[in-house]
């Protein structure tokens, strides 16, 4: 299938299943989507930043699903992203809100490099900050809220994760039951929303008490 095709599909499959995700996207954030798209499509074959799988699927799974975020982050919210990688789930969400401001943490120096190309091709340089180390090295960035989608080894470091964040911040985790059996061993409050179309996968929200 040509490049061409795939985006048209990618594209076609936004604005058919949008509304499923509670979401209403302008041309303009459609276009700078479908960009990113092909972009990371052009990168996958080297970086491996996302399993294989259709336009339809990328859209529904990992677009669509990263920007159920957005209904949680204020207006100006300050966000973490930690473990960007492909720069899900935080880099469609400065496409659709350009009111927010990211810190990206991505141990890996290539994908820091897609990720700066990323932002770049999708006019949100100006919101980002990339810093290329794993978040257990550096303290926490005074923000608002935690993102994490796609951590190494996630529930390992979930526990870490949680103390590293800053006092009163938010963290949002996308996780399934093995997440969730994690959060409920370390005691900490959280609430949890079923990700539309499926059945085990969930938003995960923990407020972190001052």
């Amino acid at each position: 299938m040509k490049t061409s095709e795939k985006v048209e599909r990618f594209e076609q499959a936004l604005k058919q299943q949008m509304g499923r995700y509670g979401l209403e996207l302008s041309s303009d954030v459609l276009e700078r989507l479908s960009s990113y798209y092909e972009l990371l499509m052009a990168w996958n074959d080297r970086l491996h930043l996302v399993a294989p799988c259709s336009p339809e699927e990328f859209a529904r799974r990992h677009i669509l699903e990263s920007l159920i975020l957005v209904p949680h982050l204020p207006h100006e919210a300050k966000v973490v992203d930690v473990g960007s990688g492909a720069g899900l789930p935080i880099l469609p969400c400065l496409i659709a809100r350009p009111d927010l401001t990211a810190t990206l943490i991505e141990s890996s120096q290539r994908k820091a490099i897609f990720l700066r190309e990323a932002l770049n091709q999708t006019a949100t340089a100006d919101l980002a900050t990339i810093i290329a180390r794993p978040f257990e090295e550096i303290p926490a960035p005074a923000v608002d809220f935690v993102t994490c989608r796609a951590l190494d080894r996630f529930a390992q470091k979930l526990s870490g994760l949680v103390g590293w964040a800053p006092v009163n911040s938010s963290l949002l985790l996308f996780g399934g039951e093995g997440l969730i059996d994690q959060l409920q061993q370390t005691g900490v409050r959280f609430t949890k929303l079923l990700i539309p179309d499926s059945e085990k996968r969930f938003l995960l929200c923990i407020v972190k008490p001052v």
